[in-house]
């Protein structure tokens, strides 16, 4: 009788593969992303707007994870998921027009949001709490790892290559299809130990870890969308810039991210997060008044640092849940998540055209709040002991209820 390898009945190495072929696809995605946008598409700050908003409209939708789950296994729809944000970017350069570029990145994006909630889900069902905050620093190392590669690919390829677009879109697409078919062929399925609730489900006791996640949703769509654009739009940076920074922050991220998880398990959520959300309001109060390049890029690489330090939600919410809530909150977080996101790129790229500095101060307000809500979160997060201050709920009060 064959073994099977122990890689191969892992299922934390799984869902390591997995963030890396998302990684590697979102790679090139987002390397291309402003580049493609003002020198093939004519894009201005108006349109990259609309652009990310459409791109968060599949998130804003996540709660149908759950309705799907009703018709195939949470692990069978996690691949399924990075198989069509493949086919997203794959075909993205092959459609250099505004209502081109609009509808791929819808379809990559749909694969995009529903891979990341079924993968954030299956971590939480699948990973003991005190592992869990190691295990997503290593999903982010992996992801790192291959994003690092793919950056190092499209610099040579840019500078020396001369590759096009559509032949580097193309590659990256086909690097997470190609993770998604071995996943799926190779791996076995993963039990998981606690039945899922299968309806939609708001819980009143878990207020905070919801509104952090909306804060969270709304900053980071700041990041993603403005940031990247400052650097091209207001310092001129070309493709193999933009790529050679990207590269600098995932080789950082490969060696950091691990640690970051082990030190949120060593200071606890409450410390880790104040601490990231101190720091995030330091560098997005810089980004609405720097006025040197390499200052731009430094605040840049810090500020994707920080991104790891959101473990931190995630574990909270894992430590005061209800072990049967990971799929049906996932689910709903993803939403909660998106729903500034959805308005902030049109909003704040109209008020880019007259002030960009209001929309990074914007994030800074945004990053305060947050602080201001990790005050709460108490030293040994448990169920009963959700907050430090506010009402304490039980357990059975739902705001939604659908039947099974």
């Amino acid at each position: 009788m064959t073994t099977k390898p122990i890689w191969n009945r892992n299922p934390e190495v799984l869902l390591m593969i997995t963030a890396a072929g998302w990684g590697a696809g979102f790679a090139v995605w987002m390397a291309l992303l402003n580049n493609f946008a003002v020198d093939v598409v004519d894009f201005t700050g108006k349109e990259i707007g609309i652009l990310q908003s459409l791109r968060e409209v599949p998130g804003f939708l996540a709660f149908t994870v759950i309705f799907a789950l009703l018709i195939i296994a949470e692990q069978r729809l996690l691949m399924l998921s990075l198989l069509v944000f493949g086919i997203g970017v794959a075909i993205t350069g092959f459609f250099p027009s505004e209502i081109g570029f609009y509808l791929t990145t819808i379809l990559m994006s749909v694969g995009f949001h529903y891979h990341e909630t079924l993968r954030q889900s299956l971590t939480l069902q699948l990973v003991s709490k005190e592992r869990t905050p190691l295990v997503m620093g290593r999903q982010i190392s992996a992801q790192a790892f291959a994003s690092l590669t793919v950056y190092a690919l499209i610099f040579l390829a840019t500078k020396f290559a001369g590759l096009e677009y559509a032949t580097m879109y193309a590659a990256g697409g086909a690097i997470s299809i190609f993770a998604a078919l071995v996943c799926w062929s190779t791996y076995p399925m993963f039990k998981v130990e606690v039945p899922q609730t299968k309806k939609l489900l708001l819980r009143r006791r878990y207020w905070l870890y919801y509104f952090l996640t909306f804060l969270s949703g709304a900053r980071r769509q700041i990041f993603m969308v403005f940031a990247g654009f400052m650097m091209v739009e207001k310092f001129g940076y070309d493709v193999s810039t933009i790529t050679a920074l990207y590269l600098l922050n995932h080789g950082v991220n490969i060696f950091l991210a691990p640690r970051i998880g082990r030190l949120i398990s060593h200071w606890g959520e409450r410390k880790a997060l104040v601490f990231e959300y101190v720091g995030l309001t330091l560098v997005f109060t810089g980004y609405a008044f720097v006025e040197n390049a390499n200052m731009a890029a430094a605040l840049y690489v810090i500020d994707h640092l920080f991104f790891a330090f959101a473990i931190g939600i995630k574990s909270y919410f894992q430590k005061i849940a209800d072990p049967r809530d990971m799929a049906a909150t996932a689910s709903v977080s993803f939403t909660i998540n998106h729903i500034a996101a959805v308005v902030i790129p049109v909003i704040f790229g109209i008020l880019w055209l007259t002030s960009p500095a209001s929309v990074f101060l914007a994030g800074a307000a945004m990053a305060i709040c947050s602080l201001i809500g990790s005050l709460n979160i108490p030293m040994t997060p448990e169920p009963g002991n959700e907050t430090i201050k506010g009402p304490k709920f039980p357990e059975e009060v739902d705001l939604i209820k659908n039947p099974t």
